[in-house]
């Protein structure tokens, strides 16, 4: 009886120390493989340091926090090279897809627009959308129109039917910048010529 009890604890025994070997083996092919580019690598925290040409990525999971190794910094950070270490930095704004510092940003999110580095839920006053971009565009207000100018028809005022007759408004010097999207500054429209010269004039 007491060799029958001797074997089966031998018996859980080598089934435990199987098992454990079983997860020793997987706990260290989990660790390799999220310690892909480091140099220094923790078992609990993955990558501490990597090699010189990748970022340091470290990212929460509830109070505990994981680095790992990457070539480019993903959705929402930026890298910045050091000396010791090249990291992936958060951009300061929730809404900012991708930053070229903390507080610039070049990209936004969905539903959001970018102006002057920053995103806005709506364009902000004095500027606008631009066409197929999320990005907002400083608008130009023109001063008023001018009085239409004379009837004419190659160069002519009269000796035909219809011509066109042209106005024009001007934009102040503070409102002509580069890029800066201005409404119609000249328009024209059809108008009726006096059909016959006074004088014979052509």
């Amino acid at each position: 009886m007491q060799w029958i009890i001797f074997m089966l604890l031998l018996f859980i025994s080598s089934m435990e120390m199987l098992t454990q070997n079983r997860w020793k083996k997987q706990a260290s092919a989990g660790l390799l493989e999220n310690c892909t580019g480091c140099v220094l690598c923790s078992e609990d925290n993955g990558c501490i340091t990597c090699h010189h040409r990748l970022f340091l990525l470290i990212w929460r999971d509830g109070i505990r926090q994981y680095g790992m190794c990457v070539h480019t910094c993903p959705p929402g950070y930026f890298g910045v090279r050091g000396l010791e270490v090249n990291r992936c930095t958060k951009c300061r704004s929730p809404s900012c897809e991708s930053c070229f510092s903390r507080d610039f940003c070049m990209k936004c999110k969905d539903k959001f627009y970018l102006y002057k580095g920053q995103c806005f839920r709506q364009c902000p006053p004095g500027t606008a959308a631009q066409p197929g971009t999320r990005e907002c565009q400083e608008t130009c207000e023109p001063g008023p129109w001018s009085e239409w100018s004379a009837c004419t028809h190659e160069s002519r005022t009269c000796g035909c039917k219809w011509g066109v007759e042209t106005r024009v408004r001007e934009v102040p010097e503070a409102a002509r910048e580069e890029g800066t999207a201005c409404p119609a500054l000249l328009e024209t429209r059809r108008c009726r010529m006096k059909k016959h010269c006074p004088g014979g004039e052509q």
